[in-house]
This record gives structure tokens, sequence and C-alpha cells, in this order.
């Protein structure tokens, strides 16, 4: 598994600011990588007792097994996953409120490449990509497709982390949409998507909620927020793809876009 530093993580002294009423089941906030889990973890937070926190580590296939105290319905936590799809996984989750989030390919293969040549990002196996060699389209096209033997392309992560998990009685928000509630906390359609989310999470929606989003929300308080890594290769990359780059997406996992309410 890769290693993942970044900014000390100083959020629950905020939270310790409200009132917090504690869960009476588990809480999975689930998500692919470089999906926006960190903006929906924060968030989720700030409604939730410190103490009902489980922040030993995000869970994955690999290290599930070291926490299955995360989903003990005897005592409720709300955690944080990049978790796929299996019978094991499954079986170990079925007890919990499960948010699953997603993020548009296109976008997400661009908020990838910058983790992947940034100083908070180390995996022995690809520390080369950081070497300045490797120019922001080929890094891009590596993100797509993956990197032989090396990392997974775009289509086994999506379907795996994702897709596999619809239909299974998981609440699905999108990355997007909740960034765009975020920016803008007064209008109905926020008020809405909060209200679902806080419902589909078995946490009562307090009057506050909008001093408390905004609060989780805050990018200084992000350990993957783009302001807050630190780049160690010289390589600048577009603020969207190309239109080749997003033809590439669409080859080598069509109908995904669509599948997830982007197209």
């Amino acid at each position: 598994m890769a290693r993942i530093g970044g900014i000390p993580d100083t959020l629950n002294e905020q939270v310790t600011r409200f009132v917090q009423a504690p869960l009476e089941q588990p809480v999975l906030l689930n998500s692919v990588p470089k999906g926006g889990t960190h903006l929906l973890r924060n968030i989720m937070r700030m409604f939730v007792p410190v103490e009902q926190h489980y922040d030993a580590d995000f869970v994955q296939i690999p290290n599930m097994h070291l926490h299955l105290d995360a989903f003990n319905p005897h005592a409720p936590m709300l955690s944080a996953a990049h978790l796929l799809f299996s019978d094991q996984s499954y079986a170990n989750v079925r007890t919990a409120r499960h948010i699953l989030m997603v993020r548009d390919p296109y976008d997400w293969v661009l908020a990838r490449a910058r983790f992947f040549v940034s100083e908070e990002f180390q995996q022995d196996n690809i520390a080369h990509l950081k070497s300045g060699v490797f120019p922001a389209e080929a890094i891009i096209n590596m993100m797509i497709f993956g990197i032989h033997q090396k990392s997974p392309g775009l289509i086994d992560i999506f379907t795996h982390n994702a897709a596999a998990w619809l239909g299974t009685g998981v609440h699905l928000i999108r990355y997007e949409d909740l960034l765009a509630s975020v920016q803008d906390l007064e209008s109905r359609r926020s008020e809405a998507l909060f209200a679902n989310l806080l419902e589909a999470c078995g946490v009562a929606m307090p009057a506050d909620w909008r001093e408390r989003v905004r609060i989780g929300a805050d990018r200084k308080f992000s350990r993957t927020a783009r302001e807050n890594l630190k780049p160690v290769a010289n390589v600048v990359f577009p603020h969207e793809l190309s239109a080749t780059q997003k033809a590439l997406v669409d080859y080598h996992a069509p109908g995904l876009r669509a599948l997830l309410g982007y197209a």
C-alpha cells in the first residue's frame, strides 16, 4: 500500500465546539481514491462526537481485517474507506450506513495525477514519476490506463470501488454536487443535499448545520486539498483534460460516466 503524508489534522478542536448527538449505527464513508473522501469525511465529522471518529486509518482490502471495529454495530463509529466490493467487504460493512462518493472520471484523472507527483504520496515502485522525466500528458495517460504491474487503471478502480457497490443499498453522492452545495450553502439545493446526506447517515439535521459544513469543508483542514500538496516534479497539469484524453477515458471506460450520472 502507498504511504500518505500531509498536514496535521486539527479538525477535532472545531468539532468539540458543537453539541453532538451520538451515532446509533456505524457509518461508512466510502469512495474511489482521490474521489473527495477527505471533504466528505471532514464535513461529517462536524456532526459526530469525536470519540466516535474511527481515525486509525482509511479502511481498504489489505488492512480491513485490522479495522473491523469500525463496523461494530454495538459501538457505532464514523469511518472512511477506499474499500472495493467483494464478498468479504460486503459481509463486514453490512451493518453500517454506507455512503458512496464518486467523482467525474475526467476530473479524477487530473486529481490523481497531481497527487502521484506530490510529496505527500509515496509508493516506492513509481517514485520515478517525480523525476521530471515524464511530461504531464504521459502521466495523465498512466492515470487513465494504469502502469503495468504497478498501479491499476481507471476502469479497475471505478469498477471495484464504485460501480460494483451500486444497487447494494449505498447512498450515492457525487463530489461535484457536494462541492457545489458547499459553495452555495444558502440555496435550497444545498439544504436538500445535506438533509438527504445526514438522513442517510442517521444523523438529525441541527439548526447550525451550515456553520458545521462551512468549517468541515474549509480546505485548510484537508490533508489532500490541491493547495496543501507539495509538488516534487516540475510538472504543470491542465485544469481540464484535452479532447483527446477525454476520448481516451471514454475509450477505456465506455459507459462509466453515464452510469455515475455525468453524461
